[in-house]
């Protein structure tokens, strides 16, 4: 009887002897042919359009974080500027106030009255002097003529 041939039928209540290697070899052979097949499938579906297709969009996704990255730069540089000028700012506020309080502390009231009474002969107003006009939409109030007595 030929080993590799057991395709013959058995009569009676005698079992087949059957060669396990040949089956598994079989097996492995069918399993690496559907693999086979399955890959030349996937290669079909990456035909040059498909492959074109997935280039541009990777240029498109490049040029897209190459401008996301550039605005992140930009904000993150105003970001820093406005923060300088802030502290500048600051800076100038502290010697503005600095400057104000020592000129407002400089100033002798009762000197600036003594002088504007004895030298320059002025003095307060009588009842009846004070005129009071008022103004349309403008912030002061201009002279065009004398005022009257």
């Amino acid at each position: 009887m030929n080993t590799d041939n057991r395709r013959e039928y058995v009569y009676g209540n005698t079992a087949r002897e059957l060669d396990v290697r040949t089956a598994i070899r079989e097996r492995s052979r069918r399993d690496q042919l559907h693999l086979t097949r399955k890959n030349r499938e996937r290669a079909k579906l990456m035909n040059p359009g498909y492959v074109l297709f997935l280039a541009s969009m990777l240029v498109v996704a490049g040029f897209v974080l190459a401008g996301y990255l550039r605005l992140q730069s930009d904000i993150t540089t105003r970001i820093k500027t406005v923060s300088r000028l802030e502290s500048q700012l600051n800076d100038l506020r502290l010697s503005n106030d600095e400057a104000y309080n020592r000129v407002v502390s400089s100033v002798n009231f009762d000197k600036i009255k003594k002088i504007a009474i004895d030298e320059l002969g002025m003095r307060y107003a009588r009842e009846g002097q004070i005129v009071v006009y008022e103004s349309e939409g403008s912030d002061y109030v201009r002279q065009v003529a004398d005022i009257p007595e």
